[in-house]
């Protein structure tokens, strides 16, 4: 009971905690529940991004466009996304991370009926621009949601399921791809981009049923709901009172505080000061947070996966697939690794940690974009290297799905302070985004610049970059409760110590962090 009484007592600090002991315990399948239903919104993120890889050379047919607008069109919803993403930490600040959901699946829904029914290339991109807004909104609301209910014992598996659902997302939008690509050219890229209505309104039902997030319904002073919450989603009654206890510290809540229902000053509630804090006036250790979020999107993104995942049927091209049956085929394939190797990520997350993972990822990658950058070069002298082609595709995707491509936001929805969490998330899903359309956008016109080969050279580069990023910059967060890890950020000066682990020590009452080298 003395952990408890410390906890609730306010007196306790990350570092005198430490790592939580392992828990043995089945997984809270209620947790899981959740976690599932809230991640049912990057299904639609998913579809709606790849979709597009193979529909746009339907719509290229149908409407006469040039490359550039066929960059355009595939490309733009990553920065149309940005206004759903600057807008959806206020809004789920002010609604909730539930209703914000929901307010998701409705634009889907409405982006669905207007791409499906799209007259002519302006309407089109009508229908891009509000699914952009929809995948703002999706990228930032589903990791934070399930970051705020998944107990620590479980967080990294239950937070890389948004990513999880992406992957399943592509790979039903390379099947949608597959499956109506005889149709007449008018038809099938309708069929293609219409039919997201229906998991749009199933999204819409299903998220009624759940909880709202027990981290929001505390800074709302439902401090009641939120045990109830709480209580439903830990792995034990007593680690529901230590979570309590935590957020409620986080959130200014006196420790003693046993009401059902509290006041809070409507600033706290609202999110509003959030800015200032982030940006203008940040101390070190949200200043190293906000770095660390920042680095890791960016560089997500930087090292090339869209330019794969949105112009497969291309790539395969150059290395050699000519048929259009065999080209959608080999891009079902890039489908089905990203989601294979996501799914073994979900269950490596919470046992040998982020790091290991982050950078074994990069490592991969590295080594796939340099290998088919060579095999592009050679595949019309070499046959065999068609085969090398295929296989350094999958493997990139492989690669990044079983590193990159979770823990950019496992790791960034857990490392924000509970009143910058929201908004903090949206500033990565910012960065992300950017970057992302930048490279959807550009791709084309690089590859005929520098030749394909150049622009996988150039994005292997990147990812030399990021791997320097990420070693000497994130610390790991496995293990850690929410309200811990900010504990592990603030200092740049890492300790290289034996062991593998985070070394936190005191120092004239301040924390000093240290970092050892991981096993990579």
């Amino acid at each position: 009971m003395s952990d408890l009484k410390d906890a609730s007592s306010g007196r306790t600090s990350p570092a005198d905690l430490g790592p939580h002991p392992k828990s043995k315990a089945k997984m809270n399948k209620f947790a899981i529940l959740c976690a599932i239903l809230a991640s049912m919104s990057s299904i639609l993120l998913g579809y709606d991004t790849a979709v597009m890889s193979g529909a746009a050379i339907y719509i290229k047919d149908n409407f006469k466009l040039s490359e550039v607008q066929v960059e355009i069109l595939v490309g733009i919803i990553n920065l149309y996304s940005l206004i759903g993403a600057a807008a959806a930490g206020r809004t789920s600040d002010l609604i909730g991370r539930r209703y914000t959901m929901v307010l998701a699946g409705v634009i889907f829904f409405v982006a669905a009926v207007l791409m499906g029914f799209a007259p002519n290339y302006g309407f089109l991109m009508f229908g891009r621009f509000v699914a952009g807004i929809g995948v703002g909104y999706a990228l930032m609301i589903a990791p934070v949601y399930t970051t705020e209910v998944a107990p620590t014992s479980s967080r990294g598996f239950l937070t890389s399921f948004p990513e999880v659902f992406i992957n399943g997302g592509v790979l039903l939008g390379y099947v949608s791809n597959y499956a109506f690509f005889k149709l007449p050219t008018h038809l099938g890229w309708r069929f293609m981009l219409g039919i997201g209505v229906f998991p749009s309104a199933f999204l819409i039902l299903i998220v009624l049923i759940m909880p709202e997030s027990p981290r929001w319904l505390v800074m709302q002073g439902r401090l009641a709901d939120a045990t109830s919450v709480l209580r439903r989603t830990s792995d034990s009654p007593h680690e529901a009172q230590l979570r309590l206890a935590d957020i409620k510290q986080a959130a200014g809540i006196p420790p003693d505080c046993t009401d059902d229902v509290i006041h809070l000053p409507k600033r706290r509630r609202s999110g509003k000061g959030v800015w200032k804090d982030l940006f203008l006036r940040p101390t070190p250790t949200v200043r190293h947070i906000l770095i660390s979020a920042i680095g890791i999107h960016f560089f997500q993104q930087a090292s090339g996966i869209d330019a794969v995942v949105l112009y497969s049927p291309r790539i395969f091209e150059h290395a050699g697939i000519t048929s259009s049956n065999h080209k959608l085929l080999a891009t079902m394939a890039v489908g089905f690794s990203k989601t294979i190797f996501i799914l073994v990520a979900t269950f490596l997350l919470d046992r040998i940690g982020r790091r290991p993972l982050l950078l074994a990822s990069v490592t991969g990658k590295i080594v796939s974009l340099v290998t088919l950058g060579f095999g592009i070069m050679i595949v019309n002298r070499k046959r065999w290297a068609v085969g090398l082609c295929i296989a350094m595709v999958l493997s990139d995707v492989g690669f990044f799905s079983i590193g990159m491509g979770p823990i950019a936001w496992v790791y960034s929805s857990e490392i924000f302070p509970l009143k910058l969490r929201a908004q903090g998330v949206s500033v990565g899903v910012i960065v992300n985004r950017v970057t992302s359309g930048v490279v959807g956008m550009t791709f084309i016109s690089l590859y005929q610049a520098v030749t394909i080969s150049g622009a996988f050279f150039l994005f292997a580069g990147v990812a030399v970059v990021s791997w320097l990023f990420f070693y000497f910059v994130l610390p790991e967060t496995h293990g850690r409760t929410l309200e811990e890890i900010e504990g592990l950020f603030g200092n740049f000066l890492w300790k290289f110590g034996k062991n593998g682990d985070i070394n936190v020590e005191k120092n004239e009452g301040e924390v000093q962090l240290g970092l050892s080298n991981p096993t990579v």
